[in-house]
């Protein structure tokens, strides 16, 4: 297996003083094999360099670009329209410097709805920087990639946030204070959690969404009157989706009481999760139902090209009526939806070899 790493500056960023590169990652070809057809996957802020899928579909026959933008690691700086011209550089590199003829953009997990506002953006531009910004150089002229898939993912930033969210706390400030009537971990509310129960928690948490976001908006015009240009903050209490409770909710082969990690109970009151480090931008920018641009949807429905979308039925944080909604949400003509038996890292045994193949089954059928 050969393994080379790139690192590339941005139109928009150029190498730091201690050397590292704004793009980064590692392409993954068989020894002596020139591929002419390639997959590029990148997420909002996990590194994907060293994704699990690269040797898998080297071994296949398919170039493996595991790219990275300024962002990994870096979320709660996150800019979408300068993360798309990083994802472009990787898209670029594949054409140029390898002459790969098709290129297929890998969404996994949160990746899903970033490298559909790549495509989404590259055939059709719409996307817009934050208020008071100027639109990052290149975001009007990114190459389009050929294909599209979408793997164990999630309907965007906005949408899986608000669908984890605590419903029941009542005050950002304070981590205890909650409303007991909603409370998912109190065992007078359930589990088995009653469709009235259900309808009012889900309704708490897209209000509390909205009223960050009151709160964001009002905090900005404060902070920049007095001279600052952002602030962090914190978001807590993110691992409490009623699905993670109660598996009679959207039923699947899932295990009951988990989430990516561990309990829901213990992981809600951890300081780790989803969104936990924000600046008052990033919210607008990245988690914001009202003021995001990292929901999928908006951008599937610009996306034509093929398109293949994988759900893993024993995925904790991914569920089938999200593979769905993406599925549908698509405006190809060709697109396909499948599932496998597996968790959401594909960890189970066969499972990542079972991806890999259907994967390549589905780009030979078209490119090769």
């Amino acid at each position: 297996m050969s393994r080379e790493f790139i690192g590339m500056d941005s139109p928009t960023a150029r190498r730091a003083g201690s050397g590292g590169h704004p793009c980064q990652g590692v392409y993954y070809r068989g020894v002596g094999r020139k591929p002419k057809v390639a997959m590029i996957a990148t997420h909002y802020q996990i590194d994907f360099s060293e994704h699990y899928l690269a040797d898998y579909m080297a071994t296949r026959g398919i170039g493996f670009l595991g790219w990275n933008t300024r962002f990994r690691g870096f979320e709660s700086s996150f800019l979408l329209d300068h993360a798309l011209v990083d994802i472009g550089v990787g898209v670029q590199w594949l054409r140029e410097v390898q002459h790969i003829e098709t290129v297929v953009l890998l969404g996994n997990s949160g990746g899903g709805s970033l490298m559909a506002a790549y495509q989404a953006q590259a055939v059709d531009p719409h996307v817009t920087p934050l208020d008071g910004m100027r639109p990052a150089t290149g975001l009007g002229d990114l190459p389009a990639a050929d294909g599209y898939i979408a793997s164990a993912a999630h309907p965007g930033r906005p949408e899986v946030l608000t669908a984890w969210m605590d419903g029941s706390v009542v005050d950002e400030s304070d981590p205890i204070a909650t409303d007991a009537s909603l409370d998912l971990f109190d065992e007078r509310n359930g589990p088995p959690f009653s469709a009235e129960f259900i309808e009012r928690y889900r309704g708490a948490q897209v209000a509390r969404n909205h009223a960050i976001t009151d709160w964001v908006e009002d905090e900005l015009k404060r902070v920049r009157a007095a001279g600052f240009s952002d602030r962090p903050f914190t978001v807590l209490r993110t691992w409490a989706d009623p699905r993670m409770v109660d598996p009679t909710l959207e039923p699947s082969n899932r295990p009951a009481n988990t989430c990516y990690v561990g309990r829901p109970v213990k992981a809600n009151r951890s300081p780790h999760g989803i969104a936990a480090a924000c600046t008052l931008r990033s919210w607008l920018g990245m988690w914001s139902l009202r003021t995001a641009q990292t929901g999928a949807e908006p951008h599937l429905a610009r996306i034509d090209c093929p398109a293949l979308v994988i759900n893993a039925d024993q995925d904790t944080g991914v569920y089938p009526s999200d593979a769905r909604r993406i599925h549908e949400a698509l405006a190809s003509a060709d697109k396909t939806l499948r599932s496998i038996d597996t968790d959401h890292y594909f960890t189970t045994p066969g499972a990542r070899s079972e991806q890999a193949d259907t994967i390549a089954k589905w780009i030979a059928k078209r490119w090769r």
